[in-house]
């Protein structure tokens, strides 16, 4: 029987099917609701909650394909990727589950059925390890399957005991091997030594135990089955493939690089950047189409690390300025479509994100290279490159320390990495630091112990809370409350202003609130003013400033509206990357991979006041955590939440956690208006937009402008965009003939120019009145072409009070850029330019001639290099 990929997997699935199991699509290589995970890694990441008790599974038994991914964190394989046989950063796990249903006798009874009856695998090439303790399934093994007793080993933790983390569930496993023959690697003679001969086919975990805080086992009242075979390793089984990399799901692309690059492949050390490109441009595909786009942070750092490597590979086989990993990604969804249809959907989005990606890495290599070989020279007598040089070429110009340390090399160097790391350490530390406190927070007085810090804004502005902790400098002080209305800044949502007002000495003390922010669990309050020293806890009334609450509360509703309507309008993948909330103010940074257009920005606006009109009454409500995300709410999975979450829903059109504060119903927001979309970095876009008052504003302001324009041209409002159009068009044909009559004046003015003569360098000069810098440039072309001396060229188109002026320099003594900069002085002006040509400015014309009766004494200066 020939076997092919899609049919291995569909194989596998269909036999765990007629056992009872339920097929469960896999789940995106985006974890759900995992922020312990970089990416999916695991078939079992999905049924985490299952396995840890907290919460019942639907069925007892399940199958699944899982996409997962190693190239981060703990299970990290990159390195290796391209250099072994069964590496990868992309692969699909084969597997089966039960949660409390059978256990040990099934599950070895499953695998051993499914790959010696199903699959057809040949019964002497199979080998089993169990864990050392683990005498139930060694039994099992030898008397119910028959395996002889010396293809059965007992290995240590390290090889057979699986662990979810110090504590939990955890258990002992039977790995199943597959002897690949003595010819694959002569020097490994069993299972659990290091080689290349005993391929681990499926490992079969038995959750029976849960590890407590001191590290004893207990058993478990519901055992559990989790298992686990990689597609790509039983596929190169079943293919008799000498390599996973010599299957159908790779050579494909393997043959498609040939194609591209023009050279052959070879299954040896040379042929690594043929497997790097292959798997890299498997792992991109699949991630991106799963909502993970290359960035500088997290994930999406890991995804642009991979796309670098794969670049970087593609360099070693000819492919060096131009793009090619893209060109692959129609060949990776033509072999994974029948199983993730998804792919051929998202292959245009797929394709345009790869190639953008490698287009500025190729280009900053490109600018980056002649500064990184500079240094290199330096660095050629000590023999090593410094730490502060890899720091700077890491974290300014973004070349990756493996690509520095490769070019490195070529030029005999070592790279001082311990000084590169500590230079890391500090920088995190400071993010760190700058992260955890706005302010330098120094000397509290302690006024009484206990809880502070309770919010009360969602329900009040106004409050009277007591003064339990305060801390003062030269012109601030910074106070905690037991109670407070005031909202500190969280969330992208600014703090509140207000003030604070209480009894002194008889006197009503009131201090203006201008800063408010969580430090340590408290909620800050910074005030101005020269603040008494206290010796007791002191009530005072807090006050919110209502019109700033507000409207940062009208701005953060429609932030809510605004991400809704940009899914709706641009797809599922565009989610939120950062925003600012202040009143009547919003900057919502999201994931998109090109600029939208005008039509898209117009209907995600009519979205979002379309919801406003409609009055909608906003749903705060909370909930666990886990129940927020079943009901489809959105959270950002780099945040951080606890198991109790307020969610803001805005009908089914909006639902996210957010502790910010909003309006009672959309209609409060009264408008909203974008003002600007643009670019923030790689992959994001940024939209800046008005509400309430400030949009009403715009709208008035521009209603302003476009009236004074129609005064100014009359007719009909709606034409006015032709009239315009036909007024430029005017201008353009009359800018047209003014270039030709300066280039006729031109001609006659180069002869009337003033000529003098220092150390051999003619200083031409001339003013020309009512023209501009255009002039300027017609004449000097024209001089350029009639003059071969050596010489400096000045002119000066005068216009009313002011005037343009243009430096010209053929003498290798003379820089052109430098002397405007000297002449600044006399003219009240400056400008610049290149050595060979400056322009600029100035507005003191009898500066302009005060200069040119001193111009020898300043070239003086510059000829004989005294500056």
């Amino acid at each position: 029987m020939k076997w092919t990929a899609n049919k291995v997997r569909k194989t596998f699935l269909d036999y765990f099917k007629e056992q009872g199991h339920v097929h469960v699509p896999s789940s995106p290589l985006l974890p759900y609701a995992d922020p312990t995970l970089l990416f999916t890694n695991a078939g079992m990441n999905q049924f985490k909650d299952y396995f840890l008790g907290k919460k019942k599974a639907p069925f007892k038994r399940a199958t699944s394909c899982q996409k997962c991914m190693r190239a981060g964190g703990k299970h990290n394989d990159l390195d290796n990727v391209g250099f072994t046989k069964r590496h990868h950063t992309f692969f699909e796990m084969l597997g089966n589950f039960s949660f409390g249903d059978y256990f040990k006798k099934e599950a070895i009874r499953f695998a051993w059925e499914l790959l010696t009856e199903v699959y057809g695998l040949e019964k002497e090439r199979l080998w089993i390890t169990v864990y050392k303790g683990d005498d139930e399934a060694y039994n099992i093994w030898r008397d119910e399957i028959g395996i002889p007793k010396e293809r059965i080993l007992r290995l240590g933790e390290k090889d057979n005991f699986w662990e979810m983390g110090d504590t939990g569930p955890c258990g002992p496993s039977s790995e199943i091997h597959y002897d690949l023959g003595e010819e694959e690697d002569p020097n490994q003679k069993k299972p659990g030594e290091e080689g290349e001969r005993f391929l681990e086919l499926w490992n079969l975990v038995f959750m029976q135990y849960n590890r407590d805080d001191e590290g004893k086992l207990h058993p478990l009242p519901s055992k559990n089955i989790d298992t686990g075979m990689g597609l790509e390793r039983i596929l190169r089984v079943l293919q008799g493939a000498d390599s996973n990399f010599h299957t159908d799901l790779f050579m494909p692309i393997i043959e498609e690089i040939e194609r591209i690059v023009g050279v052959k492949y070879s299954s040896d050390e040379n042929g690594a950047p043929f497997r790097v490109l292959a798997d890299h441009t498997r792992a991109l595909t699949f991630a991106i189409s799963d909502g993970i786009y290359p960035s500088n942070y997290s994930r999406g750092y890991i995804l642009r690390k991979i796309l670098r490597r794969a670049h970087r590979f593609a360099q070693k086989i000819g492919y060096e300025d131009k793009p090619i990993i893209y060109r692959l990604v129609p060949v990776v969804v033509d072999i994974m479509k029948d199983a993730y249809p998804e792919l051929e959907e998202k292959k245009s989005e797929i394709e345009i994100i790869i190639k953008r990606e490698e287009e500025r890495f190729i280009d900053n290599i490109a600018r980056t290279l002649p500064k990184l070989r500079e240094e290199f020279e330096k660095a050629k007598e000590k023999g090593i490159l410094s730490g502060d040089v890899i720091f700077t070429f890491y974290d300014t110009f973004g070349l990756p320390v493996d690509l520095i340390e490769e070019y490195a090399e070529n030029y005999g160097l070592n790279l001082d990495l311990t000084g590169f790391h500590n230079l890391m350490a500090e920088q995190q530390s400071r993010a760190r630091k700058k992260k955890q406190t706005k302010y330098d927070i120094a000397n509290w007085t302690i006024l009484e112990e206990g809880p502070t810090s309770e919010f009360v804004g969602y329900e009040t502005m106004k409050a009277i809370g007591k003064l339990v902790k305060y801390s003062k400098d030269k012109d601030k002080a910074y106070l905690v409350f037991t109670k407070t209305p005031f909202y500190a800044e969280s969330g992208g949502q600014v703090a509140d202003k207000g003030y604070i007002e209480f009894e002194y000495n008889d006197k009503t003390l009131k201090f203006k609130v201008v800063d408010v922010q969580k430090t340590m669990g408290d909620i800050v309050h910074v005030i101005e003013g020269d603040f008494p020293k206290l010796k007791e806890p002191k009530e005072a009334v807090l006050t919110v400033n209502e019109e700033h609450r507000k409207g940062s509360m009208r701005a953060h509703t429609a932030t809510h509206l605004l991400h809704a309507a940009l899914r709706e309008v641009l797809g599922s993948h565009t989610r939120q990357e950062g925003s600012l909330v202040e009143p009547d103010r919003l900057r919502f940074d999201f994931l998109h991979f090109k600029s939208m257009t005008s039509s898209e920005l117009q209907e995600v606006e009519r979205l979002v006041n379309e919801k406003i009109i409609e009055n909608i009454p906003l749903e705060i409500t909370y909930m666990p955590y886990k129940e927020a995300l079943n009901i489809g709410a959105m959270a950002l999975f780099e945040g951080k939440y606890g198991e109790t979450v307020r969610v803001v829903k805005i009908n089914n059109f909006s639902i996210e956690l957010c502790g910010g504060t909003h309006v009672k119903r959309t209609g409060d927001i009264g408008l909203f208006k974008i003002v600007k979309e643009e670019a923030s970095s790689s992959n994001i876009r940024r939209i800046e937009a008005y509400t309430g008052k400030k949009a009403i504003g715009l709208i008035q302001h521009k209603t302003e402008i476009l009236e004074k324009i129609h005064a100014l041209l009359g007719g009909n409002v709606d034409k006015l965009p032709m009239r315009i159009e036909k007024l430029q068009e005017e201008m353009r044909k009359k800018d047209e003939e003014k270039d030709k009559l300066y280039g006729k004046m031109a001609k006659l003015a180069k002869d009337s120019l003033s000529v003098h003569v220092y150390k051999d360098i003619s200083i031409l000069y001339g003013e020309f009145d009512g023209v501009d810098i255009r002039f300027l440039r017609k004449l000097m072309d024209e001089v350029k072409q009639s003059r071969h001396e050596e010489y400096v060229l000045i002119l000066a188109a005068i216009r009313d009070k002011s005037f343009n002026i243009l430096v010209y320099s053929n003498s290798p003594k003379i820089d052109a850029s430098h002397l405007l900069k000297k002449m600044g002085r006399f003219i009240k002006g400056g400008g610049g330019g290149t050595k060979q040509k400056a322009e600029g400015g100035g507005k003191d014309l009898e500066g302009l001639h005060r200069l040119m009766n001193n111009i020898e004494v300043i070239l003086k200066e510059e000829v004989d290099g005294h500056i």
